[in-house]
């Protein structure tokens, strides 16, 4: 797999975490942080295997 392909669906991972932690922060907010933390791991790592 190119680098390009494994970048975007890191990043578009990335988006659908940041999204469903967006969305569950009202009712339940250990999740959303949960979730939101995995969302910045998933970018970071993007990032970081696009700059390798």
């Amino acid at each position: 797999m190119s680098t390009d392909v494994t970048t975007i669906i890191l990043l578009a991972l990335a988006g659908f975490l940041f999204g469903g932690a967006y969305s569950l922060f009202k009712t339940s907010r250990p999740l959303a942080i949960a979730l939101a933390v995995c969302g910045v791991l998933a970018a970071v790592g993007a990032i970081l295997y696009m700059i390798k």
